[in-house]
């Protein structure tokens, strides 16, 4: 299982700083003070991942609110792995992370966000990027975590 990057605390926490009202059973201000104290024992232990199995649920809690609030799936409707192709070319996945995708949890579907991202080589983020834009756009705020 993957571990929850440091990347997605802060970008949680972040989030959670412009937010107003609560979300998902958190107040704003519980959740911002939550994800500090994670980023401070990551600090202190000179990690870059915590365990998302075991990781409280006072921290879990919100990171959880802000992962929901993200699209699900990368794909952009162009899938070539269909087609043969071990990697594909629309949204980057592998073959395995598309097949698996509805059964991956929130840390292993980030893990893959960040790989395809750093990456950038996917048609989501050159020909195709205004498409993929479309369709966060048209995402449900909290998305079904099935979606393929």
């Amino acid at each position: 299982m993957a571990g929850i990057h440091r990347s997605d605390i802060e970008a949680a926490l972040q989030w959670w700083r412009t937010r107003e009202a609560p979300a998902a059973g958190w107040a704003p201000q519980d959740a911002v003070a939550q994800l500090s104290a994670l980023l401070a024992l990551l600090d202190q232990h000179q990690e870059v991942e915590c365990d998302e199995a075991s990781m409280p649920a006072p921290f879990h809690g919100p990171w959880l609110a802000w992962y929901d609030s993200l699209p699900d799936t990368p794909c952009i409707a162009i899938c070539s792995t269909s087609q043969g192709d071990a990697l594909c070319k629309g949204c980057g996945r592998t073959f395995a992370e598309v097949q698996h995708w509805p059964e991956m949890s929130p840390a292993d579907k980030r893990a893959t966000w960040r790989r395809i991202t750093a990456e950038g080589t996917a048609w989501r983020f050159n020909r195709y990027a205004e498409r993929a834009q479309e369709r966060a756009a048209q995402a449900p705020l909290n998305p079904p975590t099935s979606a393929a």
